[in-house]
């Protein structure tokens, strides 16, 4: 679509941030009425035309509703994994894990599998067919933003070719260092963890069940998810110095410091697609929203991978404020008004603020080698997984299905 420089473009929505979380919240949008301009600061072929690169999702049971309600889950269902255990166990690299374990097994939820490891490739693909096909969006890609103002009744955003755009709302879906917070005064909290996750996928001889596994070591957490196939994608959180050495190593190298850590239990294991580093934080914006602003995803809250939340709780920012902007279209009030957004504050931050104590609570307390810490850590998952009702309290967290869910996360 070609707009002539100096010209305003008005519509509902102005998204800055194509990535998962704008683009889901574009075609939500769209299906409920509004009219989106979806503005993403990458080139559309680099989102979209990726092979295979390790990188997946645990997409809770709640956030599988999701994609279906968006008629997104058939485009991905056969690339997807069911979740059909969780093993948490504590323990060193090369000893092995503690005999104390919690153990959740999809067969305790009426509900099904508690989610599916789906491949970011295949979830990107299937956003961008929809965008494309989606009457009510204009995506421009690649289109930066550099200014953004709010007049009378309007939010206006300037991007870097001249041209401007006015919606009644602007949503900011723009990373952790959101340029959206910034020019609307939001400022964040947090701190880094020391950490890195190194990011891979690996294939493995032996099947892996659908099962699961976070190994907690002194230096951070292993995530071991299963993929399709005979392959898992490996989260490995590690203190930054040793994570940096890790790094430096060829893919031999790589795979003999994994080893001890990862166990036999698989079999032999190989490298597929590449490696990834992320340095592991916590960021909370101090306000999910501001004069005709909100932030979502990343932009809004970004957590320790401990739980696999990081992509769930965006996505329920994504549906939350659809019902919030869909219930004031119905209303007859202003979608980015001050009654509307507050309403998105009120059911978001509170949420978001809990998780984000949550994993850093147990980042905390399992990250550590500490004797004593140690001993209360494993009694306690021993506690919890002789406890059936509570054991399935945590396993109800975990697939999202807790708390006040927006419509599109009922099924």
């Amino acid at each position: 679509m070609h707009i002539l420089q100096g010209m305003t473009t008005d519509t509902d929505l102005i998204i800055v941030g194509g990535g998962l979380n704008g683009s889901a919240l574009a075609l939500a949008a769209a299906r409920a009425g509004l009219r989106v301009h979806l503005l993403d600061a990458q080139p559309r072929a680099e989102q979209e035309e990726r092979d295979f690169d390790g990188r997946a999702y645990a997409l809770a049971h709640a956030s599988c509703r999701m994609l279906r309600a968006l008629d997104l889950w058939e485009s991905v269902a056969t690339h997807a994994q069911p979740m059909l255990e969780i093993k948490v166990t504590d323990g060193r690299a090369g000893e092995g894990p503690s005999p104390w374990m919690l153990h959740f097994d999809h067969a305790e939820l009426e509900e099904g599998p508690m989610g599916h490891l789906v491949e970011d490739r295949h979830l990107r693909r299937a956003m961008g067919r929809s965008l494309a096909a989606m009457p009510g969006i204009v995506h421009e890609a690649p289109a930066r933003v550099v200014a953004q103002r709010v007049d009378a009744s309007r939010v206006v955003v300037t991007l870097d070719d001249g041209r401007e755009i006015s919606g009644a709302l602007l949503v900011g879906s723009d990373g952790r260092q959101s340029g959206t917070a910034e020019r609307a005064g939001i400022g964040r909290q947090g701190w880094g963890y020391g950490q890195t996750a190194l990011v891979c996928a690996v294939e493995h001889e032996k099947p892996h069940g659908g099962i699961a596994h976070q190994f907690f070591m002194p230096g951070g957490p292993l995530a071991i998810l299963p993929l399709t196939g005979n392959r898992c994608s490996i989260v490995w959180s590690e203190e930054e110095a040793r994570a940096a050495e890790v790094a430096a190593m060829d893919d031999a190298g790589f795979l003999e410091a994994l080893r001890p850590a990862f166990g036999s239990f698989l079999g032999e294991i190989s490298l597929v697609g590449a490696r990834f580093t992320y340095p592991l934080g916590l960021t909370l914006a101090d306000s999910f929203v501001a004069e005709r602003v909100a932030l979502i995803g990343d932009a809004a809250h970004g957590v320790h991978p401990i739980a696999g939340q990081g992509l769930n709780a965006g996505l329920r920012d994504v549906a939350a404020l659809v019902d919030v902007l869909a219930e004031a279209r119905r209303r007859g009030e202003d979608i980015g008004g001050a009654q509307a957004l507050a309403r998105y504050q009120g059911w978001r931050r509170f949420d978001t603020a809990t998780l984000a104590v949550a994993t850093d609570t147990f980042n905390r307390l399992f990250s550590n080698d500490n004797p004593l810490l140690r001993a209360v850590r494993d009694m306690g998952m021993g506690a919890v997984n002789a406890m059936p009702g509570l054991r399935r309290n945590f396993m109800r967290e975990a697939a999202g299905l807790t708390g006040d869910l927006p419509s599109l996360m009922r099924g």
